[in-house]
């Protein structure tokens, strides 16, 4: 799969408008840009349209909704060995998938057939072969991560590297110890989980389904039995203790100290009353000594604030006139540098359009030359396609099912074997006939040949030729259950629909459609020998390489002196272009100034109304504040007076809260008692109907029996944990010898990484981890490093050469995938970053790269095609 386009509408930062990449081509291609731009999310929409379902709003989709809302729309085109495609999703409102066939404008696919043509693509999600080869931004895929997404990378390498690694089939290390494998792990899931857990539905939860059950109902048995004694022993203690209580002398105490106890609360609830109406006129006349305070230090307060709000209120009306200066002189200089650039792009324009004619002769030049080799592998290209098309309608004339061989051969066994059950006791009849005998004998009007033995069930006729009938009856009839001739029908509804009328037939036919198969590769292959990118590529290559030399091949101007002017005058724009941004600046500081002073102006003239209705007039101050003090000295003599009459009651005061206390001490003993009586009562008659129960159920003959049940429970539970046991230490076993036989399965990752390390490194080696199939350990200089302990750049380095070892086992593997890198080489020195650079290119020519990346000045040297982002509106 190639990529060709991607467009986005109302993505994350892209609210309400669509952005496009275009011309994405194979080889490198980069797409570079500052920060906030859009790459990476350029990189998750792309994410979700090949990995997450349209239909679901999971957090990687809610991510790509705006703030503002709205519905999210992801649209690339693509080509595979099939033809050009686009795919389309749409999440959220109105939400979508669909497949078109650029060739034709044919609607291919939409809904889930779309999710399942873009599922064969990307072949096993994040985990698969695509998800391999994606690099997020800061992520090296080296790094420590989850447990079941490291389980799922580490199977997708260990199947990729056995089918590209098909000689190893030794047992402890090819497919046949995978298999092996997979059979011990199989036999082990259906009891158990990934962490030996038992599974649900399975036999041994069962068994412990069981066993927990016996253990519930024997111990609750057991209490039952423990509550029955305990309920005999309760019933004695509860008829002793209602005796004491129901006693005479016991309630007439009880009574007197209620009647004690009212006789003081009332006294001290009279003493209460007394002094709660004091404290209130206290009350009263401590907050009118406190309202007069507050207005006579509020009045100070703001007397002495007057005159420093006064003097800042005349320094910020100078600050607001020379703000206002500053803006007007930097408006003027903005004006004059806005005309610099608007002279500066004129002079701009015309050398650039200058030398795009001259390009375009230079291009027409080049198209010329082109043409008439596009035009032969163009020849080339129909006369393949003319014999695929041929082997492809042969084909689906001959091909019939995968598994239709099979299912006859099980017919045809099934019929005999029937037949021969059928035939199984029945009575049997044989003729010898003369040498000289003239007539023949006939059985249900068939010829009766001699010599053989025939069976027969019911009544059988034979016709004696000149002699007459014989009828034979036997008691045993055939067996009537239909299953033969279920058998023999299946077997003709079968052959009808594979057109044929035979097993033997199918089989020459199935071999007849593979040979065509075969004929129908090497005929594909031709065709992507000469046209690797289709036949509709090479059309438009010839109509565009025709179109391009149409135009004009003679040059009217020196190219290189036209680009130098055109350098000059964009030099100048962006000197003239610097000066109008640093006046805008400017501008914009002095209006924030202007701004500032006059919130600040306004803001001191409100607090000097706010303090001049506090003080008033400035004649009438001085006697203002001699009210003020005037009314603070009333509101204190009355304050302290009241406080005075108050004294003698607080001094001689009675304990009202302890009153009550003791006589709601003494209410409470007496209900307490009373209660107590009421609820042994109760309990006395729940313990003998709870006794009565127990006894009547057998519950010691119920707890004996359970306990019997729950001992062979036990001992089905320690069978089946000894075969978890078992199995897990064979599969630990069966780990460790394929662990041992890694190495042929790392050989072709080694054979593709190998030059491309020697790219960026002198005398390293590189040691995978048997079980991750990762880089673990880097030899150099004759020392091991552990990979996770290595600079943030050579992790990087070593993650970016892996995936490119990788792409190529997938394409050899006929699963080709584009490498997308989402500034993946954030920590690369200059050095190291333009080895990077080549090693990019080096697995460029069979393998297309997209580069994401907010480093423009060192992404410069990549070289590569550059793509960059255009505006879109979707149809």
């Amino acid at each position: 799969m190639k990529l060709n386009a991607l467009r986005l509408h109302n993505v994350k930062r892209f609210a309400g408008r669509g952005i496009s990449v275009e011309g994405i081509a194979d080889g490198v291609n980069v797409l570079s840009a500052a920060n906030e731009h859009g790459k990476s999310t350029c990189f998750e929409a792309l994410h979700a349209l090949f990995f997450q379902p349209h239909g679901g709003t999971p957090k990687s989709v809610q991510m790509l909704r705006p703030y503002s809302g709205g519905n999210p729309i992801v649209e690339a085109d693509i080509t595979i060995e099939a033809g050009r495609y686009r795919l389309t999703k749409q999440f959220y409102g109105g939400r979508r998938a669909s497949v078109t066939d650029l060739a034709s404008g044919r609607l291919v696919a939409q809904a889930d057939e779309a999710e399942a043509f873009i599922g064969d693509l990307i072949s096993g999600g994040t985990a698969g072969p695509a998800g391999l080869l994606w690099v997020r931004q800061g992520i090296t895929g080296i790094e420590n991560r989850s447990k079941s997404e490291e389980e799922n990378d580490k199977r997708v390498r260990e199947s990729l590297l056995s089918s590209v690694q098909g000689e190893v089939e030794a047992l402890t290390g090819g497919r046949r110890m995978s298999a092996v494998l997979e059979a011990c792990e199989e036999e082990l899931n259906r009891l158990v989980t990934a962490t030996l857990r038992p599974k649900a539905g399975g036999r041994f939860a069962a068994a412990l389904d069981d066993r927990d059950r016996l253990q519930e109902e024997e111990a609750r048995l057991a209490k039952e039995v423990e509550m029955l004694h305990g309920a005999l022993d309760r019933r004695r203690s509860v008829q002793a203790r209602l005796s004491e209580l129901e006693n005479s002398d016991e309630e007439a105490g009880r009574k007197a100290a209620i009647a004690n106890a009212e006789s003081v609360l009332e006294a001290a609830k009279l003493h209460d009353r007394e002094l709660k109406a004091l404290d209130a006129e206290a009350a009263l006349a401590a907050s009118r000594r406190d309202e007069a305070q507050q207005a006579f230090d509020r009045f100070h307060a703001a007397l002495n604030r007057s005159d420093e709000l006064a003097r800042r209120f005349t320094v910020t009306e100078k600050e607001l006139s020379n703000a206002a200066e500053r803006r007007a002189a930097s408006l003027a200089e903005s004006e004059a540098a806005t005309a610099e650039v608007q002279a500066a792009e004129e002079e701009e324009r015309v050398n650039r359009e200058l030398l795009a004619r001259l390009e375009a002769a230079l291009r027409s030049r080049h198209a010329a030359e082109r043409l008439a080799e596009v035009r032969l592998h163009l020849e080339q290209a129909e006369a393949a396609r003319r014999q695929i098309e041929d082997a492809e309608a042969a084909h689906a004339l001959l091909a019939i099912p995968a598994d239709a061989i099979e299912r006859l051969e099980a017919l045809d066994l099934k019929i005999v074997g029937l037949r021969a059950a059928a035939e199984v006791g029945l009575p049997r009849l044989r003729i010898d006939y003369l040498k000289d005998a003239s007539g023949s004998v006939s059985m249900d009007r068939q010829p009766l040949p001699g010599g053989e033995d025939r069976s027969f069930a019911g009544v059988a006729r034979l016709d004696i030729a000149g002699v007459g009938t014989l009828t034979i009856h036997s008691s045993r009839q055939a067996e009537q259950d239909g299953a033969l001739e279920t058998a023999e029908a299946t077997r003709q509804t079968l052959l009808a629909r594979l057109g044929v009328d035979s097993l033997r037939a199918a089989r020459q036919r199935d071999i007849a459609a593979r040979n065509k198969q075969e004929e129908l590769v090497r005929a594909r292959q031709r065709f992507a020998d000469v046209a690797p990118n289709g036949i509709d590529q090479l059309h438009f290559d010839a109509a565009r390489f025709a179109e391009l030399s149409q135009g004009p091949v003679e040059l009217d101007a020196d190219p290189e002196e036209v680009r130098a002017r055109l350098a000059d005058a964009t030099q100048r724009i962006e000197l003239a272009r610097n000066r109008a941004r640093e006046a805008s600046v400017m501008r914009m500081e002095a209006g924030e100034a202007i701004l500032r002073a006059q919130t600040e102006h306004a803001k001191l003239g409100q607090d000097l109304e706010a303090i001049a209705a506090i003080i008033g007039p400035e004649a009438g101050r001085p006697e203002l504040q001699r009210d003020l003090a005037a009314r603070l000295s009333s509101a204190k003599e009355q304050c302290d007076a009241v406080e005075l009459r108050a004294g003698p009651l607080r001094r001689a005061g009675r304990d009202l809260a302890g009153a009550e206390a003791a006589l709601a001490r003494a209410r409470s003993v007496a209900d307490a008692a009373a209660r107590e009586i009421a609820r042994l009562r109760e309990e006395l008659a729940d313990l003998g109907g709870q006794i009565r129960t127990r006894s009547d159920s057998a519950v010691e003959e119920n707890w004996l029996e359970t306990r019997g049940l729950l001992d062979a429970a036990r001992e089905q539970v320690k069978r089946f944990e000894t075969e978890v046991a078992v199995l897990d230490r064979l599969r630990k076993a069966l780990t460790a010898t394929r662990a041992a036989a890694r190495d042929l399965y790392l050989k072709p990752v080694m054979n593709e990484l190998a030059p491309l390390v020697g790219l960026l490194f002198d005398d390293i080696s590189i040691t995978f981890d048997g079980d991750t199939l990762l880089p673990q350990i880097v030899r150099r200089n004759g020392l091991d490093e552990d990979v996770d302990r290595l600079s943030g750049g050579m992790r990087e380095q070593l993650s970016v050469l892996t995936r490119l070892a990788f792409a190529r086992l997938l394409a050899r593997d006929g699963r080709p995938a584009p490498v997308i890198l989402d500034d993946a080489l954030v920590y690369s020195d200059d050095d190291r970053i333009e080895r990077m650079f080549d090693a990019l290119h080096r697995q460029s020519p069979d393998q297309q790269i997209l580069v994401f990346s907010c480093r423009q000045r060192a992404f410069a040297k990549l070289g590569g095609n550059v793509l960059t982002m255009q505006p879109w509106q979707p149809d």
